[in-house]
């Protein structure tokens, strides 16, 4: 059975999708099974996967289309990508008159579970329906704080979220761990937040620190993981470090 992780934090331009992409394609290429769903109507996951085109999971969501029939591969054997669409921006509204609406997505990709080792939901920057739903479909939450001023802001917000999703609609719900993203050894700031971090979430925090990389600012744009894109950077390293971390956490 497939454990489900929200990729979440409502903050935009931490490394959220960064990590989504790099963790799943690094878990892929270690011979996971991995599916992520790109919750975002922004699709920045599907697009830096180079997928596009129908059905996307805003079709499987509002239509009577299965999860499995928009699932599309990807440059990476292993990895698979559900794409999301713009019009994803409006199912918020779309869903506000239905019952246990935060339940949708847990009731669309329950199923797909048996399918594969991992399946990652890429959230929006957000804590909308979208957001709450996802978390009420996961198993555990992935984190990621960039190491920049203003990282903690609203984490607080995030936390209490997660505890409110946990007494109302997902009892299972656990923290998978908080990732240290885009830190700059030239500056003592990424220090001073990754002390805090590790002061504040000892256990939670996972020891691989993602660098400030270009070439993986660079990769999506190309449509490939930093893998694909190049494998010998700093970034590539880092991301395959914490798929094995990851990987230790999730023995058994």
């Amino acid at each position: 059975m497939g454990k489900m992780v929200a990729i979440a934090n409502q903050k935009g331009g931490v490394g959220k999708t960064t990590t989504a992409i790099n963790l799943g394609a690094a878990l892929a290429l270690a011979g996971k099974r991995i599916l992520l769903v790109d919750c975002d109507p922004q699709g920045n996951a599907s697009s830096g996967l180079g997928i596009s085109g129908n059905p996307t999971f805003y079709d499987v969501l509002t239509q009577d289309i299965l999860p499995k029939e928009a699932i599309k591969t990807t440059v990476v054997k292993g990895l698979f990508c559900l794409p999301s669409a713009p019009d994803f921006a409006g199912i918020e509204v779309e869903f506000l008159s239905l019952p246990r609406r935060e339940y949708k997505l847990h009731e669309c990709l329950s199923d797909l579970r048996s399918d594969y080792d991992f399946i990652f939901l890429d959230c929006p920057p957000s804590l909308g329906l979208i957001t709450i739903s996802a978390l009420t479909a996961a198993d555990t939450v992935l984190i990621p704080i960039q190491c920049e001023y203003y990282a903690l802001e609203g984490l607080a917000q995030l936390l209490k979220t997660i505890k409110l999703v946990k007494q109302r609609t997902n009892p299972r719900l656990k923290i998978e761990g908080f990732v240290l993203t885009m830190f700059d050894k030239r500056n003592s700031l990424s220090f001073q937040i990754e002390k805090e971090v590790r002061k504040h979430f000892k256990d939670y925090t996972f020891e691989t620190v993602i660098p400030r990389n270009v070439r993986l600012s660079e990769a999506p744009s190309h449509g490939l993981p930093i893998f694909l894109y190049d494998a010998k950077c700093k970034g590539a390293q880092h991301y395959q470090a914490l798929a094995i971390e990851f990987l230790k956490r999730n023995r058994g």
